[in-house]
């Protein structure tokens, strides 16, 4: 049901976020989801291979929003092997059932309710898989 899915954490969460920009990112990226129409971009500042600074500009459900703020809300001191092993493990959560990742990015246990629901997924991942692609621009190792 809908309720569990939009609880008060996820809601609380989606509250958090402030469209912002940064004006000299050094990497940026834009994710769109083709089946709901949320987008999200975000601009990241790296220094010696670590996240010093973000900025999220976002039109997304409450699912997309919460993620992006659990996002925010950890991505400071992160470096890309960081971002990328929540953002695997966010897609476990949802595709395969799997435990949530302990540490930095715990809070994803708050999203694991969304494996239920396939056509929120995409929406769910947009600020995983767009951070992981500002940092690998900003790092240059795009694989």
């Amino acid at each position: 049901m809908f309720t569990d899915l939009y609880n008060t954490d996820i809601l609380a969460l989606s509250a958090t976020l402030r469209n912002e920009g940064l004006e000299t990112p050094d990497g940026t990226s834009r994710k769109v989801s083709k089946l709901c129409g949320s987008w999200l971009e975000i601009d990241v500042i790296v220094d010696g291979g670590v996240v010093t600074d973000c900025a999220l500009r976002v039109q997304a459900c409450a699912l997309g929003q919460a993620s992006a703020a659990i996002l925010k809300e950890k991505i400071i001191g992160a470096n890309l092997d960081d971002i990328r092993a929540a953002r695997d493990g966010l897609y476990v959560i949802l595709k395969d059932g799997a435990d949530p990742p302990n540490g930095r990015f715990e809070k994803l246990a708050l999203l694991a309710g969304v494996r239920e629901y396939p056509a929120r997924h995409t929406s769910t991942m947009l600020a995983f898989d767009a951070a992981v692609e500002a940092v690998e621009m900003a790092t240059n190792t795009i694989n």
